[in-house]
């Protein structure tokens, strides 16, 4: 820790904008018990649900692009002020919706929030965090997400014999965090990168100041200013040569995060355990054990991120994942596909999500990229892993049950193996590394055939 370092002012402030990752995992999460109910209410086809599933996350590719336009030019803390409004109104209209074609309206508005929050939220943690301990700050940031999985969960369980209107009283909830949320961004400042950015350079060194000391906080904000003399924000300056790789790898990044399975065990796990054998309200209790796991997980994330480093955590768990699915693929094959055997390997699949690729892809991403187009240039990622999520949560059903277990499987294990080999071949090592100097990487000349060292 720096001398100095106000560590809970820190903390205060990292959760809190944390908090909008709590919001993304419930929202994403809470149709995951609710789908077979919602299927039954609205009489869905395999396709149909797909939609109901997939709506939010289609919302989630507009949000994503808004608030990449929107917020260097508002402001990290404004946007995601209407982004916790938003997340209350749409909550309430997707609980009332009284036709499916309503019930999509709502769902992809909910995601418009989402796809903004998930933009914001890491970009607010890495630019007030030191860095020291941005990785582990970032970290609260997933860990609030897979704890928003894990409490829709839960109220997925406690309301599925609450009649037939309990899909609507699942959505509901879902108000509650998101006034809280919206009352403590409202206290929080605004980040002292952006502060600097349009022209209010005294209030980024009180703020400074605050977080660490006097002297880190004029060192800071010579860098800062620095970064950003002459440049404007423009897609020509988000084009420019470094820029430009950083780019390309992010968005391969986002594309291999989706493609390799997460969101299709996370959304579709109780259609998983049910076509293993479970009953309904056993597939509704692994999915609370699931849930358990992933924020268990993720607390080791946050112990490790700082000593290890981003580039060996991701290739770990892109491993790990790859040989959980091949566990899966090759129980699928044997005719195997049921029991407890199903259970552990989805768990041992999310372990190495949780405690590795997870909290290292959105404390990376916001890293890579410098401060004078970080928002614009984050815009790329964040879009391009919503439509890969979009894509493959829509299909998952279809592909699951009509071209097979075993080629669905197979397909995302290779996704797996080819996420950690680009991993190991192409992303730079930011642990411990200011924001400002992670942009020289990119500007570096690379021979060809010369890999960055683990």
């Amino acid at each position: 820790m720096s001398k100095g370092m106000n560590l809970r002012y820190v903390i205060f402030l990292a959760c809190t904008a944390a908090l909008g990752g709590l919001l993304f995992g419930f929202d994403v999460a809470i149709i995951t018990g609710a789908g077979s109910f919602l299927a039954r209410h609205f009489a869905l086809s395999d396709i149909s649900l797909g939609w109901a599933f997939s709506s939010l996350l289609f919302g989630c590719v507009l949000g994503s692009f808004a608030a990449g336009r929107l917020t260097d030019r508002l402001g990290r803390k404004r946007m995601l002020v209407w982004v916790a409004a938003l997340f209350a109104v749409t909550s309430v209209a997707t609980a009332l919706a009284p036709s499916f074609a309503l019930f999509i309206c709502a769902r992809f508005l909910g995601g418009v929030a989402v796809g903004g929050v998930s933009l914001l939220s890491p970009m607010y943690v890495s630019e007030v965090s030191p860095p020291h301990i941005r990785g582990r700050m970032g970290t609260f940031y997933q860990m609030s997400i897979v704890t928003g999985i894990l409490i829709s969960y839960c109220i997925n369980y406690l309301l599925r014999n609450t009649g037939p209107a309990n899909w609507r009283w699942m959505f509901l909830t879902g108000t509650v965090p998101s006034f809280v949320f919206l009352i403590l961004i409202a206290l929080a400042p605004e980040t002292p990168r952006f502060l600097v950015r349009v022209g209010q350079t005294r209030e980024a060194f009180l703020l400074l100041e605050r977080i660490e000391n006097e002297e880190t906080a004029q060192k800071e904000i010579a860098a800062i200013t620095e970064a950003l003399k002459e440049k404007q924000q423009t897609w020509h300056n988000v084009l420019r040569p470094g820029v430009r790789r950083a780019l390309a790898a992010s968005a391969c990044l986002a594309i291999l995060i989706h493609v390799s399975g997460i969101n299709t065990i996370i959304d579709y796990a109780p259609s998983i355990f049910l076509s293993a054998g479970f009953k309904v309200d056993s597939a509704l209790a692994s999915t609370f054990i699931i849930g358990v796991n992933n924020v268990l997980f993720t607390m080791v994330a946050f112990w490790v991120i700082d000593r290890h480093g981003r580039k060996p955590l991701y290739i770990t768990g892109s491993l790990g994942m790859m040989l959980a699915l091949c566990g899966l693929l090759a129980a699928a094959v044997a005719g195997h596909f049921h029991g407890a055997l199903v259970l552990l390997l989805v768990l041992l699949y999310l372990a190495f999500f949780s405690s590795c690729v997870g909290p290292v892809f959105w404390t990376l991403v916001p890293e890579i990229f410098p401060s004078d187009v970080r928002g614009t240039a984050m815009t790329v990622p964040v879009l391009l892993q919503w439509v890969a999520n979009a894509v493959v949560v829509l299909f998952f059903p279809y592909a699951f049950h009509v071209i097979g277990k075993a080629v669905t499987l197979a397909f995302l294990a290779v996704m797996s193996l080819t996420q950690a080999i680009f991993t190991w071949r192409y992303l730079p090592e930011t642990k411990n590394k200011p924001l400002e100097e992670i942009e020289q990487y990119w500007l570096a000349p690379k021979p060809e055939n010369t890999r960055q060292p683990v």
